[in-house]
């Protein structure tokens, strides 16, 4: 089921990516607290109502257990909000989720995995594809959209230090994760997934202060359509993402990642963004992976 869980986790989380980018808004200098502030909601909302209508225990004390893991994850995410103000998703998503890779060269390093011909393959082929995608994508903001916009794009080049933060942090929480929830097994799946939410709430609720008590400013959340789809998604992703990353986290790392390609499709369909024929091969490699992927777990 790993497999199952990992392509969910990647469908809902870039969906996501694209209600983030609609609730960033580079003029808003409180955007990227008031995303946070929706996810950390929305997640607290599911974790209570897990605990309502599921019948799961949750003790403060998993909070602390697994806090490591949270903490490099909330940190990346609230880099990556705060880049998506001034650099285009299309760009920001591929070279972020370059963290698979990472993920999976920690794994490979730190733990002996036996692992099949085939599955080796294909994690192989979607490692290619996603980062080939990254490095095309930055090619291009750099030949086409700079001198184009160079107002408007002269930032997002200097800003690509946010989507490399959102990687490396990505990935130390991914590895960890593996090391929580598959390796060592240190915590089981709805614990963990309880401890994170809890933990995001409690983040959530803190900026919250900090906005309306230190920066006076209003948080109106029923203006919050975009980032509150965006949270919807995020949630749904941590949900599936937890069974996955607990199942062969190895393999899963990589296969998750390839939520970027989501992305990049549904700002083709819903942000007419153009893609060019480069592009497209890209999506063809990293699909023809995740074929692979699918056919070793068969075997």
């Amino acid at each position: 089921m790993w497999f199952l869980f990992a392509l969910l986790t990647a469908l809902c989380w870039g969906t996501a990516d694209l209600f983030y980018k609609k609730g960033s808004e580079e003029s808003d200098p409180m955007s990227h607290i008031q995303i946070t502030i929706m996810v950390g909601l929305v997640m607290g909302v599911h974790a209570i109502g897990l605990m309502i209508f599921t019948g799961a225990s949750f003790q403060p004390y998993d909070m602390l257990k697994y806090l490591p893991v949270s903490a490099m994850y909330i940190i990346s995410m609230m880099i990556g909000y705060f880049g998506l103000r001034y650099i285009e998703l299309s760009i920001a998503s591929p070279i972020q989720n370059t963290s698979g890779a990472l993920t999976s060269v920690l794994c490979f390093i730190f733990f002996a995995q036996a692992l099949s011909g085939m599955t080796i393959t294909g994690m192989v082929i979607v490692t290619i594809g996603v980062v080939a995608l990254a490095v095309i994508e930055s090619k291009e903001e750099r030949r086409v959209r700079l001198p184009l916009y160079p107002e408007k794009y002269k930032k997002g080049v200097l800003v690509l230090i946010f989507p490399l933060l959102y990687c490396v942090f990505d990935a130390l929480g991914t590895f960890l994760d593996a090391v929580y929830l598959d390796e060592l097994e240190l915590i089981g799946e709805t614990e963990a997934l309880l401890a994170y939410e809890f933990t995001f709430l409690f983040v959530s609720i803190l900026l919250l202060i900090y906005m309306t008590c230190i920066k006076k400013q209003h948080f109106y959340i029923h203006k919050q359509g975009n980032r509150t789809l965006a949270a919807l998604m995020e949630t749904a992703g941590q949900f599936f993402y937890v069974y996955a990353m607990s199942g062969k986290a190895v393999v899963a790392a990589p296969l998750i990642a390839t939520y970027s390609i989501f992305s990049v499709i549904l700002l083709r369909i819903f942000c007419k963004e153009k893609l060019t024929a480069i592009k497209y091969v890209m999506i063809g490699i990293v699909l023809v992976g995740i074929a692979v992927l699918g056919l070793a777990e068969a075997a």
